[in-house]
């Protein structure tokens, strides 16, 4: 007789269990390989534009490329500091121009953290936002003090899907 009751126990606290797994898991939104493109090729066209030569490229929320641009005859080190620019914008949630400003007054915490890989504190990088949920970073290299607004130029083309 108590068999039965020890059954109907375990299969209680089997779906107890179950229940407070499945409260812990996480849901998010994630940035799509089609509007990655399309912020990377608008802020590359904006800038080609105004006569210069970047390259832009776009992280996710774990900071890895999604998309990476290089127009033509952009210099070899613009891939790089783009990507970088995009990973320190997702990764630190602003953009690099602030983190910029933070790091030349001298923050601790920012003189500690540029020591960190791909991390960088030159302006050029925003990041990806839905709503308050950061979901990606973009940065672009090559048009110094024009880098953000070739940046933004893209992530308004999006605006209407990043919601």
């Amino acid at each position: 007789m108590h068999q039965p009751s020890a059954g109907l126990a375990l299969t209680g606290l089997c779906a107890v269990v179950a229940t407070v797994a499945h409260a812990q898991l996480l849901t998010h939104r994630d940035l799509s390989y089609s509007i990655a493109k399309t912020i990377a090729e608008t802020a590359v066209e904006s800038c080609t534009a105004k006569g210069y030569r970047v390259s832009a490229v776009v992280v996710d929320r774990d900071g890895d490329t999604i998309v990476a641009l290089r127009s033509n005859n952009a210099s070899p080190h613009t891939m790089e500091n783009a990507r970088r620019k995009a990973y320190t914008a997702n990764s630190f949630r602003t953009s690099t121009a602030d983190y910029a400003k933070r790091f030349a007054s001298n923050d601790p915490l920012v003189l500690q953290q540029v020591t960190l890989p791909n991390v960088i504190a030159i302006p050029g990088g925003l990041p990806i936002k839905v709503g308050d949920d950061v979901v990606g970073g973009v940065g672009v290299s090559g048009s110094p003090g024009v880098d953000e607004p070739c940046v933004q130029a893209g992530l308004d083309k999006v605006a209407d899907q990043l919601n």
